[in-house]
């Protein structure tokens, strides 16, 4: 499996790079979650961290790489997302 060094950027990991295995397409996964165990024994912690490109180029745009930035919030973010659906704690009115 080939692999690409990504710097993470914000949370507990911020100015870590590591290595991240790439997909068929060279993309690393849209989303890297880390399980970090608690020290108390109970349930992990898990940080997200979400693939944003790190520079385009300037001719067509292209990203030029990717890094990870911090998702504090960490919610379900991988659904698609339709113009139709809402979500969650939306509500009409």
């Amino acid at each position: 499996m080939k692999s690409e060094d990504t710097p993470f950027e914000g949370g507990p990991m911020d100015g870590r790079v590591l290595p991240v295995l790439v997909g068929p397409t060279g993309h690393p996964p849209k989303t890297y979650r880390i399980p970090v165990p608690d020290a108390a024994g109970g349930p992990p912690t898990v940080l997200v961290y979400r693939r944003v490109p790190r520079g385009h180029s300037k001719r067509l745009g292209i990203p030029r790489g990717w890094k990870y930035e911090f998702d504090p919030e960490g919610d379900g973010g991988d659904r698609p997302r339709w113009p139709w659906s809402r979500k969650p704690g939306d509500t009409d009115g």
